[in-house]
């Protein structure tokens, strides 16, 4: 059968939450009394899955208390609720406790944070299409399952924590504008997307790029490849060239040319099928960089909506 997918990553969790590893659930063990020689016990210590001592994970326990006779092994009887463990040195002297590995919890709380928004999420949405076209999840996919992990882990030590109350606020935010529409996964077309959507393929910080499309697509589906042909200002000297696609290709793998070193003048200007785009940098100084290269997504305009939530602004979203 196949794995469920887990949406977010331990490292993309932190970058959600940075204050993650603070909320480690391990609970320390008191009241070690001498058992025999080597041999100490801890009564009504609460469950322990996994001993550590000093931070140092001791491995899987043994059979029983009887079979414990080399450093660091130890044994938990759940019938009496007590811990068992061996050492030639007294754990009085040591921090000990009982808990999870800490890479092994969080991958827990993210395969239930996973499932709890697939759980949320419309089940008309389908999950094989969480995914972009690189075979990443969305990141809207992303945050969401990461947000409720973080609550899930915080609330395990503070069930009452303000924090994770507003880390699920925004998880259900999310959750609600994919129910509803208010927010699009990359897979779904947009009101917009017959003007494009602009992505980054390489690109110079600071240089001149495009920044906004008008018109309507008036094909079908294309990835249009834009690229600076000649650097420099925009007084004549820089240019740009516009492919889309052909009967083998897309515009991005280099199809039909249909744009060759177009001066770029900062006003809108020729692209394909329909559509315009207008170039412009972060100062009037800005100048474009040769072989610096976009992509610019099209849906025709006749072709389905699957999100209507849009603003009556237009931005060109950038990806």
């Amino acid at each position: 059968m196949a794995t469920a997918p887990v949406y977010c990553t331990h490292k993309e969790l932190k970058r959600v939450y940075p204050q993650i590893d603070a909320f480690d659930t391990k609970t320390p063990i008191y009241g070690w009394a001498t058992v025999s020689t080597n041999k100490y016990a801890a009564h009504n210590s609460g469950l322990v899955s996994q001993l550590f001592v000093d931070g140092e994970d001791l491995g899987p326990a043994q059979s029983a208390h009887t079979d414990l006779n080399v450093e660091g092994e130890w044994f938990y009887n759940s019938a009496e609720d007590i811990c068992y463990y061996y050492s030639a040195s007294t754990p009085a002297d040591k921090l000990m406790e009982a808990g999870e590995e800490f890479t092994t919890m969080i991958t827990q709380f993210r395969t239930d944070a996973s499932r709890f928004l697939d759980s949320k999420l419309d089940p008309n949405l389908p999950r094989e299409q969480l995914k972009d076209k690189s075979g990443n999840f969305d990141y809207m996919i992303i945050r969401s399952s990461a947000l409720i992990a973080a609550a899930f882990l915080i609330r395990a030590s503070d069930p009452t924590n303000e924090v994770a109350t507003a880390l699920m606020e925004e998880a259900q935010g999310n959750i609600d504008a994919l129910n509803t529409g208010g927010a699009a996964l990359s897979w779904q077309t947009t009101r917009d997307a017959s003007r494009g959507i602009i992505r980054d393929v390489s690109y110079t910080d600071g240089s001149v790029r495009p920044v906004d499309t008008r018109g309507t697509w008036n094909g079908t589906f294309d990835l249009i490849r834009v690229m600076i042909v000649a650097g420099g200002a925009l007084d004549g000297t820089a240019t740009y060239s516009v492919w889309v696609k052909n009967a083998d290709k897309l515009g991005n793998q280099q199809g039909n040319q249909v744009v060759t070193a177009e001066k770029i003048n900062g006003d809108y200007q020729s692209l394909a099928g329909g559509l315009q785009i207008r170039f412009a940098g972060e100062s009037k100084t800005s100048v474009a960089t040769a072989t610096n290269e976009w992509e610019i997504e099209v849906m025709g305009a006749a072709e389905h909506i699957d999100a209507s939530g849009v603003k009556s602004v237009h931005n060109s979203r950038w990806l």
